[in-house]
């Protein structure tokens, strides 16, 4: 008999360690989906943008500093600040692209 009681409650600790470790999966299931997977996908969005970077744009670099693109190479970019004024800059270091239609923020309206 207590033999038949051993094996019953070693049965039962299987089922108890699941539900141990099932609240940390659902825990982190939640972090990825609404945490770690926008983020790599707004990742993903800048390495587009800066990538595609060409001659003319206006981008905002990682300082705030905003300016008009006069040359690409594959890793920097030469922008022009002020008229006379270039600087070179790492292309990752690139903060935004601004869209090249004159669109204006809300804030301005």
């Amino acid at each position: 008999m207590t033999s038949m009681l051993i094996h019953a409650q070693a049965a039962g600790g299987g089922a108890g360690a699941i539900m141990q470790i099932l609240p940390l999966v659902l825990i982190f299931i939640v972090f990825y989906w609404f945490l770690i997977r926008p983020q790599q996908k707004r990742a993903k969005e800048h390495a587009a943008k800066v990538a595609a970077v060409v001659r003319g744009d206006d981008v905002v670099t990682g300082g705030g500093l905003m300016g008009k693109v006069v040359k690409v190479t594959d890793d920097y970019a030469d922008v022009e600040l002020a008229k006379g004024v270039v600087v070179r800059a790492v292309k990752t270091t690139l903060a935004d692209v601004v869209p090249k239609n004159g669109a204006k923020s809300p804030a301005n309206d």
